[in-house]
Formats: structure tokens, sequence, C-alpha cells
């Protein structure tokens, strides 16, 4: 895969992990990605479902937890990465803002998806409010009708974003 990737001029730094892969195969995963060259795994989702409940988001991020603390023994950053669903409230609290009480901030950075701001959550509130949490971010825009727009074009303040990313690392 590397040699792929470097004939074809280019590098890969991070790769999104399905969480259960990483729970079966941990060290298998985190040797690849040491192999490749990455220099962050990012869990793509806990691909709870819709009924989860409060307990089940800690539980999972607790599991995430101990596989940063594998990753990290390697060199290796571990990431998580949002989407919408982490933006709503379950038992009165935001589940993304447990999420950052619960994953330990020396073992899982977050990569933030922008496209929170269609629920109403900028990126770079977070990175103002959780300095020093944030591995990367997944960049897109969008109309205020909630459409996917070239970057620039919609209703992300990207001045903002990226003055903003000073404090998120």
């Amino acid at each position: 895969m590397k040699r792929i990737v470097n004939d074809a001029g280019l590098t890969c730094n991070s790769c999104h992990y399905g969480f259960d892969e990483l729970k079966q195969h941990a060290q298998e995963r985190i040797d690849f990605a040491k192999e490749l060259g990455l220099e962050q795994m990012v869990v793509s989702s806990f691909g709870l479902p819709k009924t989860a409940v409060l307990s089940d988001w800690k539980k999972a991020a607790d599991d995430l937890n101990k596989l940063g603390e594998q990753s990290k023994k390697t060199g290796l950053p571990m990431g998580y990465h949002n989407h919408n669903g982490e933006f709503e409230k379950l038992e009165g609290e935001l589940i993304y803002d447990v999420l950052l009480k619960q994953l330990d901030p020396a073992l899982i950075k977050m990569q933030f998806q922008v496209a929170a701001i269609t629920a109403g959550y900028k990126a770079a509130d977070y990175f103002s409010k959780y300095p020093g949490r944030f591995i990367s971010a997944h960049l897109s825009d969008w109309s205020a009708a909630g459409k996917v727009m070239p970057l620039g074009k919609g209703i992300v303040d990207w001045k903002e974003f990226f003055a903003a990313t000073k404090t998120a690392e």
C-alpha cells in the first residue's frame, strides 16, 4: 500500500478505522499504520445504534481510551471523528461534550467534522473551548439550507476557523 501511495506521488498521514475493527485487531492495525507511515489513526465512528444511551457512549469512550493507550506506546496518536449525531443531547447533555470529558486528552485527540455547522456547532468554538484537544479537521462548507458547497462559498467562517486552529492542537 505504501508503495502504491508513494508511486502516485502522494502521502498518507491519516486513516479512518472502524471501531469494531480496531477492538478486534488493534495491534495488527497499529502495525499496518506504522508500516504505511501514518502520523495518526482516527476512529471514524463508534457505530452505536440510534437507541444508544449516554452510558453506551461513555463505555465506547472508555474502550477507545484503552486503544489510545495501546497506540500511544508505539508513538502513534489516536483520534476520534465526529458526525452530527454527537451533537445531539442525551439525558440533558450534549454527547460531544460528554465525549470530550470521558476521553483522556493524553490518549485521544479529536478530528472535528466541520459539517457539524449544519447542526449549529462551529469548529472554531470547540477549538477555543477545548484547546489542545484536536489533531485534525475534515473541511467542508455548507449552505444555510444544509447543502454541500465549495470551500469559501458557504456559511463556514474560514478566517475564524483557521485563526482558532492555533489553539486546537
